[in-house]
């Protein structure tokens, strides 16, 4: 692109903030403008479920600082409304609308809701803001009963893992048949559900509310298992949803998230990028299929990559390709991962001991190591995660693609000279 006067990042989380960073760093001197719909400046949301719950935190200890003097201007609380790429405009409500030379979208996701759950009651949370946290302290500070959380994932369970270190009462409802099983395979799944059950959390499994009974005392969850539940308070963690409605009528693909090049680039848009949690691409190391990660490693680095590409136009930009990283601490235990261990389909332990679970698992996809996870393993991590790095690249996933399909294409073509037969 030609060298832009004016550049626009919406969404004032970490993927935008690190966007602006790498703008500036890059010696882009124009106008830049971040937009966000949160009235606050860009925080450190995992510590939400954790410190600043437990109160090792306050709201300003979260804020991240900036690396760079970014002179911008920063117009907070203000969601967006409208995009039109072919003028590259962006709607403000109430305000006169934005012309840039240049976009970076990085609005996020948005907590999921759960149909049918009492959202009015102040006793019903869901955890994506820091508005959300504080509210939930509220409500925990109000009631000594037990704290009823929908949910199997990363926030459910440091959630649960937090409230037990207060003390708290916690049920842990979850439609899965282990916890953590959208990112982890059965065996994992059923350690760290066995590692809740020891600390106390009554865990829920193959389960889901049949319907609510908000009283006084408490909200009330009649459940799948049979059992009652009255809670003081209800965290909702039921996953995340792209924030891409003010992008329909943009003719930009948004199905799941903004589709987005190798690059960045946004699919049916001029010089228009997106990063973070939102953004769905091909990482090449993984193969041609467009994929979101929800993770503060990669939209850090998503950020990053996106400004590099928009300034560098769509003919010079590079893929980006990185390796995912993320990991969590539940109950002082550490899991480390890196790759994308839910495309494995099968598991083979690395190193460690079964009986303890310590050590580290690889997932293969066919013969391609594609994932590996640690728990309590973090020397043993930092090997297998090079060894992953150095073999798991777009040459290595496109040669295994090719394999897959010519294996379909052999048990198809077998299986149709046998009916021949």
């Amino acid at each position: 692109m030609k060298s832009p006067e004016h550049i626009a990042v919406v969404g004032a989380g970490l993927a935008g903030l690190r966007a602006a960073e790498r703008l500036r760093e890059l010696g882009f001197h124009g106008e830049l403008t971040i937009i966000g719909a949160e009235k606050h400046k860009p925080y450190h949301r995992p510590a939400l479920s954790k410190q600043f719950l437990e109160g090792g935190l306050r709201g300003r200890d979260l804020m991240l600082p900036s690396y760079f003097d970014l002179d911008a201007e920063w117009r907070l609380g203000t969601p967006v409304q409208r995009l039109d790429p072919a003028r590259r405009v962006l709607y403000l409500p109430g305000e006169p609308p934005v012309r840039y030379d240049g976009l970076v979208i990085a609005t996020g996701v948005r907590s999921r809701a759960l149909p049918g759950a009492p959202l009015r009651d102040p006793r019903v949370h869901m955890l994506r803001t820091i508005d959300d946290a504080t509210a939930l302290h509220r409500s925990l500070a109000a009631s000594d009963l037990p704290c009823l959380i929908i949910g199997g994932g990363f926030t459910a369970c440091e959630l649960a893992s937090t409230l037990r270190d207060l003390g708290r009462d916690v049920v842990l409802v979850s439609r899965s048949k282990t916890l953590l099983r959208g990112a982890f395979d059965p065996v994992m799944g059923e350690a760290i559900t066995g590692l809740h059950r020891s600390k106390g959390v009554d865990v829920q499994l193959g389960a889901q509310v049949r319907h609510w009974a908000p009283a006084e005392r408490g909200v009330g969850a009649y459940l799948s298992t049979g059992k009652f539940v009255v809670a003081g308070c209800v965290v909702l963690a039921v996953g995340g949803e792209p924030e891409t409605d003010w992008l329909y009528g943009a003719g930009l693909d948004i199905s799941d998230g903004v589709l987005c090049e190798p690059t960045c680039h946004v699919v049916g848009a001029s010089d228009v990028v997106a990063a973070g949690d939102m953004a769905r691409w091909p990482n090449r190391r993984f193969g041609s299929t467009p994929r979101r990660i929800e993770h503060w490693l990669n939209a850090m680095e998503m950020g990053r990559a996106a400004a590099e590409s928009l300034l560098a136009g769509r003919a010079a930009a590079v893929p980006f390709e990185p390796m995912p990283r993320f990991w969590s601490e539940q109950y002082g235990v550490r899991l480390q991962a890196a790759g994308m261990p839910r495309l494995g389909r099968r598991v083979v332990r690395l190193s460690g001991d079964a009986r303890t679970g310590a050590g580290v698992l690889g997932y293969f996809a066919d013969d391609l190591l594609v994932g590996v996870v640690g728990r309590e393993s973090p020397r043993a991590m930092l090997h297998w995660a090079a060894k992953l790095r150095a073999s798991l690249t777009p040459a290595a996933a496109a040669a295994a693609t090719r394999r897959r399909i010519w294996r379909a294409w052999r048990q198809t073509t077998c299986t149709a000279e046998g009916a021949t037969a």
